[in-house]
């Protein structure tokens, strides 16, 4: 029998997601409650059909003790943004059944992913915890959550190019789909988005920025390790950024040492754990993507949120 209660739930399912597979596991999901009623009696099951449905669906979800996203690391983000427009002591807890082609934030939890019968168990004998999440604020004062990655740079127009993929149907899914994307933009050769940088402890740097990194979880780009360090409990933002400009050879290298956390060895390569720091860029056209999705912004305020998002996470999640 199932150890964790849920309450009041609302599954908000992606259906397109993982290349159509949502609509079959929303599917499984809603046969799943309609058998089991006495393990959770009061559930909604809703389908999003456009963007930022989900982060309505869920900015108004005060009344529900959780929340189950299913679907990708997008719709995951939209849900958790919708969240944090309630009050505190008032936010459900967040479950997930992830359904995508990266599943970072899956990874940082230890939860299993494109398998929604494994996922619905390890719900259930999951435990609560609370998690950081990553803010930023850009000159305009717009403002957005990050439960997984933040990123300027190169590899932010990567992950873009991976989302474009992933809309027209890209056959290359997870690590693979984020390496050939990397390699084709790297590939292309650029000079770096110079920006300067400010820690919260008051320390600058005047960057050629290639790669700029704030991750709450160690992965992002389809388990990609680019901030190993990382860890969505202790309250800081894990920093992975580029000191001097590469060569093509050396970027391309260091973007294949990063799929195993090896490249923060290299020396223009540095990380670090902040509370917040503030980014300026003198190229105002800067790529910038949060969770895979597109973030604009050149001058930009980023902190942690510290134990903000209430989550559900599996009996062997590490944290």
């Amino acid at each position: 029998m199932p150890n964790l209660q849920l309450g009041k739930t609302l599954v908000i399912a992606n259906p397109t997601s993982h290349s159509g597979r949502g609509k079959k596991a929303a599917a499984r999901v809603q046969r799943f409650f309609q058998s089991y009623t006495a393990v959770c009696p009061a559930v909604e099951l809703v389908l999003t059909k456009a963007p930022l449905d989900a982060y309505n669906l869920a900015r108004t979800a005060s009344s529900y003790d959780t929340i189950i996203a299913l679907g990708g690391d997008g719709v995951i983000h939209e849900v958790v943004n919708g969240l944090m427009d309630i009050p505190a002591d008032k936010r459900p807890y967040l479950a997930i059944v992830a359904m995508g082609s990266g599943n970072d934030f899956a990874r940082t939890l230890g939860a299993t992913f494109n398998n929604p019968d494994v996922s619905l168990a390890e719900i259930f004998s999951g435990h609560r915890k609370q998690f950081d999440l990553g803010k930023i604020t850009n000159e305009a004062g717009k403002t957005a959550y990050f439960m997984e990655t933040l990123s300027f740079g190169l590899d932010a127009a990567i992950s873009v190019d991976t989302t474009i993929r992933r809309a027209h149907n890209d056959k290359q899914h997870g690590s693979a789909l984020f390496t050939t994307s990397g390699l084709k933009i790297m590939s292309a050769g650029h000079t770096g988005y110079p920006c300067v940088l400010t820690l919260s402890d008051g320390t600058t740097f005047t960057l050629p920025c290639f790669v700029l990194v704030a991750n709450m979880g160690p992965t992002y780009g389809g388990g990609f390790q680019i901030c190993p360090q990382a860890n969505p409990t202790d309250g800081k933002l894990s920093l992975c950024f580029n000191t001097k400009k590469p060569s093509i050879p050396k970027l391309l290298a260091l973007f294949g040492l990063a799929k195993l956390g090896k490249h923060i060895h290299s020396r223009i390569i540095q990380t670090c754990d902040t509370n917040s720091f503030h980014v300026e860029f003198t190229d105002h056209d800067v790529p910038c993507q949060i969770d895979g999705e597109v973030f604009n912004g050149y001058a930009c305020d980023v902190s942690c949120v510290p134990a903000a998002l209430k989550v559900i996470v599996p009996a062997r999640c590490r944290w």
